[in-house]
């Protein structure tokens, strides 16, 4: 054999032993998913106007506490809206304190977006202690998060600039800071995660459809972790006066901003917009127990639905919403009497809270009397693509520690249907369901996108 011969025959042999490493099996997938996985969540993070951090941020929406603020800058002089409902800057505990976290070289890539996403994600993957050590570990860790709407100020200044400035004045940034997945590939990049890199962006479902599909990629065998949510941080003039000539947004209150979100209540005139993340480490409940993780809940099912009926009004009988809870519900065959919580979805607009109070009377019946269903954006506003993942550890919250948060603001209830609607108080879990705690959230979207995530805990230790 000539040594060019040779040569090749050994190169050969080096691409194939390379491809095998290459394509290695996931050894640690096979061996611990079963046909039957079960999903556990084993980390929380979170960034809102409530501040920064799971604990601080549980403690002031158990005790009631609002987040709405004046806009007060020129910018909006001419725009109805003036509330919104903004993360706290600043150095006390719970508040958002950029320079001490970020570089000011970072924000030439980072959206502020991007940036919640990374410190929810930060606070998530400690709490959750999952740190990999091997590359089968790094390649079965993945990432979904979400974001429903672009950085719109964003695209003004930097049309701005180039209308100005020309080609060369333009960020080479810019289309990398306002993609929807950049967020998630900023933290796999970071922490080096390789399994699956999901992106939802369907609005102000988005954070419960990224929860959902990594759910799903753990019960489809693509993954055994999944670090999943979203995030969004669009307050701006832009946004304000967009959504304000829909008339989504309140204006009744603009001179007592705490008191403009109020789900349910019959002086409620449109929502109020917040800003921040929510990020939930998802596992396989096989995985977790070996590593010995904490365990907040289990996923028991992940219902989504079109309404097929309007851009941004859900049809009166609240059919969408029905069909996506009843899946959700269905999924681990769950009798309805069993669920204790409903964080709704309503925002504080005058259709929607009345139509989602109506597609759980429809679902739930009898039971609705019995169940507690109350809506946390009293107290945060409303994160749009951020709200259903925020929400999603509420939840979660709620289940574990037996403690149902109130509908803040709720001084006069709109609700002429026997549903058990929370007040302005935390509330302890309905008695009657103590041992098994489920909690169901829901969140809709302009398009008519749905989406529920039903999560449960046990006071019996049932994952061994």
């Amino acid at each position: 054999m000539s040594l060019k011969s040779a040569s090749f025959a050994l190169k050969r042999k080096i691409y194939f032993i390379n491809q095998i490493q290459f394509f290695k099996p996931y050894r640690f997938i096979s061996s611990d998913i079963s046909d039957q996985t079960r999903v556990v969540v084993t980390g929380l993070g979170i960034v809102c106007p409530l501040g920064v951090g799971v604990d601080h941020v549980w403690k002031r929406l158990l005790n009631g506490e609002t987040s709405a603020s004046s806009l007060t800058d020129a910018a909006y002089s001419d725009i109805p809206c003036k509330v919104a409902a903004f993360i706290p800057r600043g150095e006390k505990d719970g508040d958002l304190n950029l320079q001490k976290l970020f570089r000011p070289s970072d924000f030439k890539k980072y959206s502020l977006s991007t940036v919640c996403a990374l410190i929810a994600a930060n606070e998530a993957i400690k709490d959750a202690a999952w740190f990999p050590k091997t590359d089968e570990e790094y390649e079965y860790t993945g990432v979904a998060i979400g974001t429903g709407v672009i950085d719109l100020m964003d695209v003004v200044t930097t049309g701005i600039c180039l209308k100005e400035k020309g080609y060369r004045g333009m960020s080479p940034f810019f289309v990398p800071r306002i993609l929807s997945n950049i967020p998630a590939g900023h933290i796999a990049i970071n922490y080096g995660f390789k399994g699956p890199n999901h992106s939802v962006s369907t609005a102000c479902a988005t954070g419960l459809h990224a929860i959902g599909d990594a759910y799903n990629f753990i019960k489809n065998k693509q993954a055994t972790v999944m670090v999943c949510g979203s995030a969004e941080a669009v307050i701006s003039p832009v946004s304000i006066a967009g959504f304000s000539r829909m008339r989504a947004l309140s204006t009744t209150f603009n001179n007592k901003p705490s008191k403009a979100s109020r789900p349910f209540d019959k002086d409620r005139d449109g929502f109020v917009m917040g800003e921040g993340a929510g990020v939930l480490v998802l596992e396989s409940l096989n995985h977790a127990c070996q590593r010995g993780a904490k365990i907040y809940a289990e996923v028991l099912g992940y219902g989504l639905s079109g309404d097929a009926y309007h851009i941004t009004s859900p049809p009166d009988n609240g059919s969408g919403a029905y069909r996506c809870m009843k899946q959700a519900l269905s999924r681990n065959n769950l009798e309805l009497s069993e669920v204790g919580y409903i964080n709704a979805h309503a925002t504080s607009t005058p259709l929607g809270d009345g139509i989602e109070l109506k597609a759980i009377h429809n679902l739930f019946q009898e039971h609705s009397s019995s169940l507690v269903v109350s809506s946390t954006k009293g107290a945060t506003g409303h994160l749009l693509g951020a709200a259903g993942s925020v929400e999603a550890i509420f939840t979660i919250l709620s289940c574990f520690n037996k403690i149902i948060p109130p509908n803040v603001n709720l001084d006069n209830p709109d609700v002429d249907l026997p549903v058990n609607v929370a007040d302005k108080s935390s509330q302890p879990w309905p008695v009657k369901i103590q041992n098994k705690r489920v909690g169901v959230t829901n969140s809709f979207g302009f398009g008519g996108t749905n989406a529920s995530v039903v999560f449960c805990k046990t006071d019996v230790d049932d994952y061994l």
